[in-house]
């Protein structure tokens, strides 16, 4: 049996909003396997890009357990989640978050330049990381010239570019065309399935990721309301 890389159980983030108390995530309890291709469905404000967050690391639960490859986020201090962030996941937004004046490859070299990668290492790690979203040939344009659809490739290839254990996407299809997502979804597929990466991908789009995930589960009001798999 293959080992769980994401474990939580009761997983719980309420937030107060003019007075009022929101239950983003409300008792979330789901296991995800190593090299699964895992989806998270649901409407806007099902909680789905929250528990993400949680899952990577950028936010911290109210209440309840989330273990991330052997780790317990909840026992992290801020120096040792910054290294999480850094080493252990890749995030994939829904906006892609370039920087304008900056080509293609030295998006994808900012993570390393952070991790500080030698020059000559970090160049190839990026080129690697264009080539494995198919872009090498366009690694020297910036976003202006790049389709919506190659933008959200050079994002992808910016997460991969470090190496992570596990890839995570937030509506990564949300800013661009129906022929272009599935495109997307399908690089995401053959990322899982020729690396064994770990991927956990949230969308509001449940047709298209019932398509490729292995497992998906559907929230509502965070919490889970119905799973099922491939």
């Amino acid at each position: 049996m293959p080992e769980a890389a994401v474990q939580c159980s009761n997983l719980k983030r309420h937030f107060t909003r003019a007075g009022y108390t929101v239950r983003a995530v409300d008792g979330i309890t789901l296991e995800v396997q190593a090299g699964e291709l895992f989806g998270v469905v649901g409407t806007s404000g099902s909680g789905k890009t929250t528990l993400l967050n949680l899952i990577g690391g950028l936010d911290t639960p109210t209440a309840g357990y989330l273990e991330v490859m052997g780790q317990s986020l909840e026992l992290l201090d801020s120096r040792e989640l910054a290294l999480y962030r850094r080493s252990t996941v890749g995030t994939i937004f829904q906006a892609f978050h370039l920087l304008l004046a900056r080509t293609a490859l030295e998006n994808v070299e900012l993570p390393l330049l952070l991790q500080n990668v030698a020059p000559k290492e970090r160049k190839g790690l990026a080129m690697d990381a264009l080539e494995q979203v198919g872009l090498q040939a366009r690694a020297d344009h910036r976003p202006s010239e790049l389709s919506g659809g190659e933008q959200q490739r050079v994002a992808i290839a910016r997460a991969l570019a470090k190496n992570p254990r596990l890839l995570l996407a937030d509506e990564p299809t949300g800013n661009i065309d129906s022929r272009t997502s599935r495109e997307i979804l399908d690089l995401l597929q053959g990322l899982n399935r020729d690396s064994g990466l770990t991927v956990i991908l949230v969308s509001h789009d449940e047709e298209g990721v019932g398509r490729i995930a292995d497992c998906i589960v559907r929230l509502e009001d965070g919490r889970v309301v119905g799973e099922g798999g491939a």
